[in-house]
């Protein structure tokens, strides 16, 4: 393991899934497994010792959930720069959305080939959010549809600028900092400093965050993309 190798630890209850990302990932020179946990319960005290870039976490596991897990993770002192990727097995899973507000950097489906697993973990480990624009556009709006839109959305959105909201609507239609600067005809630099004062004023921890923040407040309500 190199000093600049992306460490992940694995989360996974079954033996084959955790032993073909395994296999999958020494491959790699960039990226080090860490460490294999069979349950939520593990994956916290693995990640408390271990201390991932990056942690593959599948939702339903014993003792504890994926989602519970995360929560705890994200929450513990000097975890700030680790990261959730999410394993599901159906692009219909409701506890994506609740994922995302657990503190995950994004999701990836079980059924997903080599090379995306490859990218989402590196995605993941430089600090972006991984979103698939139209699978994650669908699971927020069509879940958070169900809760109250009154959830005070208006009072949480009203620290933002006029600005700030319109880039906070772009972000959760998957636009990257270049792609929103274009759109509001400011500089790459610029867009970033947007998002990333929207973040903070919100009390987002990533791009993910701001994205379920958009949907939940009712600020933004894509339709399926094909």
């Amino acid at each position: 393991m190199t000093d600049t190798s992306i460490k992940v630890l694995l989360a996974d209850d079954e033996r084959l899934v955790r032993s073909g990302f395994r296999l999958l990932l020494d491959l790699e020179d960039d990226i080090t497994v860490v460490g294999e946990a069979t349950n939520g319960a593990e994956a916290v005290e693995l990640a408390r010792a271990t201390r991932p870039d990056v942690v593959l976490m599948d939702i339903r596991m014993p003792r504890l959930d994926g989602i519970r897990a995360a929560e705890q993770i994200v929450e513990m002192p000097g975890m700030d720069r680790v990261r959730i990727l999410i394993l599901t097995t159906y692009d219909t899973d409701e506890n994506v959305f609740e994922a995302l507000q657990a503190g995950a950097s994004g999701f990836l489906l079980k059924d997903a080939g080599p090379a995306e697993l490859l990218h989402a973990i590196r995605v993941i480990a430089a600090g972006d959010a991984l979103l698939a624009p139209r699978v994650t556009r669908r699971l927020i709006s069509q879940f958070t549809a169900r809760r109250k839109a009154a959830q005070a959305g208006e009072d949480r959105l009203a620290v933002l600028t006029d600005r700030e909201r319109e880039v906070l609507a772009l972000v959760a239609q998957g636009l990257s900092n270049d792609e929103i600067g274009a759109a509001l005809f400011l500089s790459p630099a610029t867009a970033r400093t947007h998002v990333s004062r929207t973040m903070g004023k919100l009390g987002a921890r990533d791009r993910a965050q701001l994205v379920a923040i958009a949907y939940q407040t009712g600020l933004c309500q894509c339709t399926e993309q094909h």
